[in-house]
């Protein structure tokens, strides 16, 4: 029991620093030291220069700024005017109608971006104006669009995935792959909620201002997507076909980002260097928090709290579901004032003894952790897809997460249908063997 007074004093302090505005990676680092300072005698120098080579020197880690740079010269591409054009024609006829291209455009750039926040801005632009021109129900377009931009955490590339894996040691190519039909069953549950509202709510969805298109024509409006759908089948197929490890292929997809966003002409020496800066900044705040993470979880380790919590989580005789529950409990509170990169790093640590002790396949909690954190996204007072619709359209931030909610509560039977049925989350990187 020691060692939960131990663990507490920790988290207070963890907490302490982080509400007092203090950086996450030095926030992480204090405690760490802290941790091995009282309860452990190992020498905290030498734990602190090896923890904080060990976790930079990562050819895994390497994959990370590729994939924000592909996405920041995406961002500021046209893709989102061509998506929007793409997608229209097929979901004219489907209740709902074009509310659905935010779930289907979002779930397109999730699979070029691999950001939430990169995700709501980049549809939403085209989007809302569009939308709200159409005369489509205002709480609807901000609802699909805040849930749906959630998908950048789950769909691959996801930076989130890279995150985990590199703080769990998990196999990133599998993470990637086991994302895949996880994300398409959360756009399905999306768009089906879509269409059942559109039917009890036929007010909040204009008539039909198109005729019937055939086929040909659809196929031919369609044209703009396929240089994204290349892209993606580029990126993540070869993942999936063995012939690209994850950092090989995010250098593919920044080459073909920079190819698609010249033969749209937006590439220029302004956007070009803004991509670059942008992936800079991101690149180093991630690659910081890791540093942090991965020094806390050695000390922790020397101080032998994690395996101690888990011992003390298996006298307790909680089954497998019920520690999922309380843990859902707990990332959903942890979402609601923490980002998701520092929620998964933050307790990564302390959290995977337990789940393995638990006998949960650590890959698949991967998958149920970024889910969970998807939730974070759209949940005040820190839900970042809120703040960047609110900034994009002005409403009150209060609304916009009203406006979420349905898509909050999708996310979570999202979560209870892999609990139930986890081969939905394994047999892609099942496939793939080992």
């Amino acid at each position: 029991m020691d060692m939960i007074w131990m663990s507490l004093l920790l988290l207070i302090g963890l907490l302490i620093l982080l509400g007092a505005g203090l950086w996450v990676a030095f926030a992480l680092t204090a405690t760490g030291l802290a941790a091995m300072h009282f309860f452990s005698n190992t020498p905290v120098g030498y734990s602190l220069a090896t923890s904080f080579y060990g976790a930079s020197a990562s050819w895994e880690l390497a994959a990370l700024p590729m994939f924000i740079w592909m996405g920041e010269v995406l961002f500021r591409s046209r893709l989102s005017e061509e998506m929007f054009t793409g997608i229209a024609p097929w979901v004219g006829r489907i209740p709902g109608r074009l509310l659905h291209t935010n779930i289907i455009g979002c779930g397109i750039f999730a699979a070029i971006s691999g950001s939430s926040a990169a995700t709501a801005a980049t549809i939403g632009k085209m989007s809302v104006p569009e939308l709200t021109r159409r005369g489509y129900d205002r709480k609807q377009i901000l609802g699909t669009l805040a849930g749906s931009a959630t998908l950048g955490l789950l769909i691959p590339p996801s930076i989130i995935l890279i995150v985990y894996g590199v703080a769990t040691e998990q196999s990133i190519a599998r993470l990637f792959v086991a994302g895949i039909l996880p994300g398409l069953l959360l756009m399905v549950l999306f768009a089906g909620y879509v269409a059942i509202w559109s039917k009890l709510n036929p007010s909040g969805v204009p008539a039909d201002e198109e005729e019937a298109l055939p086929l040909a024509e659809k196929i031919r409006r369609s044209k703009p997507l396929i240089p994204v759908v290349l892209l993606i089948v580029g990126v993540i197929g070869s993942i999936y076909a063995g012939l690209a490890s994850p950092t090989e292929s995010a250098a593919v997809g920044v080459a073909l980002a920079h190819l698609l966003s010249w033969r749209g002409g937006s590439l220029t020496r302004q956007t070009f260097g803004q991509a670059l800066m942008g992936t800079v900044k991101t690149s180093t705040m991630i690659a910081f928090i890791l540093v942090g993470a991965h020094f806390l979880t050695v000390s922790m380790g020397f101080t032998g709290i994690p395996r101690e919590l888990a011992a003390w989580i298996n006298t307790l005789g909680l089954s497998p579901y019920m520690l999922l529950l309380a843990l859902t409990v707990f990332f959903i509170l942890l979402g609601c004032f923490l980002d998701g990169i520092s929620v998964v790093v933050l307790t990564t640590s302390v959290i995977l003894p337990m789940v393995q002790a638990a006998g949960i396949d650590p890959m698949w909690f991967g998958i149920y952790l970024v889910i969970v954190v998807e939730m974070s996204q759209i949940t005040p007072p820190v839900g970042f897809n809120l703040f960047v619709i609110q900034g994009l359209t002005g409403e009150n931030i209060i609304r916009v997460a009203l406006a979420a909610l349905p898509y909050f509560l999708l996310l979570l039977m999202g979560v209870l249908l892999i609990t139930v049925f986890p081969e939905i989350v394994t047999y892609l990187p099942n496939q793939m063997g080992n």
